[in-house]
């Protein structure tokens, strides 16, 4: 028996007809009314005052350890891998501290931070991150894309740790040009038959002690990642060139990411990827990158499930986002889960910080039969931006559609409110399933200038637009 047609609620017919594009399997309820975006205290940003007090930065007892006092050199060349070793133990060991990387530049292989140790990189300084892959041997474990695994560790990692932290107004150079990441994936190479490697790995159930990649194989690590931590500061760096990803928390909580800068241009660099994490507050950033901007994520497929951890309770505020996909972004690996994701004053494509790439889309959020879980409860609102290159928001629940998949996959209650944007495709791209709808879409109190073409609506129940504004007409 076919599905029934699915449901799409608007503020008028002339709406939903102004609309225009693709509106499959959807009717309008005639006479239905919206069902209004609730706002403050009656609504979902009820939650964020109680969200934001239970996320608590770190603090660290008032003792320092400089890492020249361990025989780092800031000369570019020498290799400061033991010294940044050595004084993070010591700080560690006499009950913690301050570890300080003073102005230099300072070249070293992974660097591993334990608990109550923070790494003050201070204005004038660089930590310059080795070009040879060997530099972040041995394993460690890790998520990649999602699935976990043994493999090179990022370049700064944690594993297990509490009360840690990468402060100051110093500089963080993943190096990556200068590196062979770039030829692991371009143009065919050999980083593909590694990632299908481990994905399969991942859907066969075959247990992670046995998915060691490393040395001799080709998936590029992440630039700072924790795994399994808690209480996190990031704070004020400028992070160049990852590898990879470049701020990942994974199944980590009470997560600050503040102030901070990322610059990236190779391939699947994202900002900041809190990873089946919860309590994260990521404010005050600013993100050029060459994928998503700050992409909420909670593992890949069977993996994914298998571990079962959502993310959620995130709040993202006052951030800049130039890149050349997503600003707010869920998925595409959420197969434990995405609920409770906010962002609010958030500028897309700043003529302050322009960015290589302009944004593809604001909201972008990503999942499919193979991801299968859910994701509820993203709200957005008190954007501003111009020049986004494709739709304002895009929901795409057929992701990668030809990797299949038959889980059940639920995207509901995604939110914008008193939004600004001037120029892109079009306001909507809602990509629903026949099998499994997309529900509740609500925009309320929004303008929208110099939008080119109409929306795409397919299998979307309960959308709504109230006070709703494009190209000067209320929608």
């Amino acid at each position: 028996m076919s599905p029934q047609p699915s449901v799409v609620t608007v503020s008028s017919r002339r709406s939903l007809l102004k609309a225009g594009g693709v509106l499959a399997a959807a009717t309008l309820v005639p006479g239905a009314g919206p069902a209004v975006a609730e706002s403050g205290r009656s609504g979902p940003w009820r939650k964020v005052p109680d969200i934001l007090r239970k996320i608590r930065p770190p603090r660290f007892p008032r003792r320092r350890w400089e890492i020249t006092a361990f025989g780092a050199v800031g000369d570019g060349t020498t290799d400061c891998t033991a010294a940044f070793r050595a004084a993070i133990a010591e700080c560690h060991r006499s009950g913690g501290g301050r570890v300080v990387v003073p102005p230099g530049r300072f070249l070293t292989g992974a660097v591993h931070l334990l608990s109550n140790v923070e790494l003050h990189v201070s204005e004038g300084a660089v930590i310059a991150f080795s070009t040879d892959p060997d530099a972040y041997l041995p394993v460690v474990f890790t998520r990649w894309e999602g699935t976990e695994c043994y493999n090179y560790s990022p370049f700064v990692y944690a594993h297990g740790q509490r009360n840690i932290a990468i402060t100051g107004r110093g500089t963080l150079d993943g190096q990556a040009r200068k590196g062979p990441w770039e030829s692991w994936y371009a143009n065919g190479g050999p980083q593909g038959a590694d990632q299908r490697a481990l994905r399969k790995m991942g859907d066969d159930g075959v247990p992670v002690g046995q998915r060691v990649f490393g040395a001799g194989h080709h998936l590029r690590p992440a630039m700072v990642q924790f795994v399994k931590c808690r209480d996190i500061l990031v704070d004020g760096v400028t992070i160049l060139e990852p590898p990879m990803w470049t701020v990942n928390p994974v199944l980590c909580t009470n997560v600050t990411v503040r102030g901070i800068t990322v610059v990236s241009t190779l391939y699947n660099t994202d900002g900041c990827d809190p990873e089946s994490s919860s309590y994260v507050h990521i404010h005050h950033c600013r993100f050029n990158t060459n994928d998503d901007c700050v992409a909420v994520k909670s593992g890949r497929d069977a993996d994914g499930r298998r571990v079962g951890v959502p993310s959620e309770n995130i709040v993202v505020q006052d951030c800049h986002f130039s890149g050349r996909w997503g600003g707010i972004t869920v998925g595409s690996e959420m197969s434990g889960g995405v609920r409770d994701v906010f962002a609010e004053r958030c500028e897309i494509n700043s003529p302050d910080f322009p960015g290589n790439h302009p944004v593809k889309y604001p909201v972008y959020i990503k999942a499919s039969k193979k991801r299968g879980a859910f994701i509820e409860g993203v709200h957005v609102r008190d954007f501003t931006g111009r020049g986004v290159e494709r739709e304002v928001i895009f929901v795409n629940m057929a992701y990668n559609s030809n990797e299949g998949g038959s889980e059940p996959v639920s995207v509901r209650d995604i939110r914008m409110e008193r939004t600004r944007i001037d120029g892109a495709a079009a306001v909507l791209n809602l990509v629903g399933l026949e099998t499994d709808h997309l529900t509740g879409v609500r925009l309320e109190k929004c303008v929208f200038t110099n939008i080119a073409g109409p929306d795409k609506i397919a299998y979307t129940d309960g959308l709504s637009l109230r006070k709703v504004f494009v190209n000067g007409v209320e929608r």
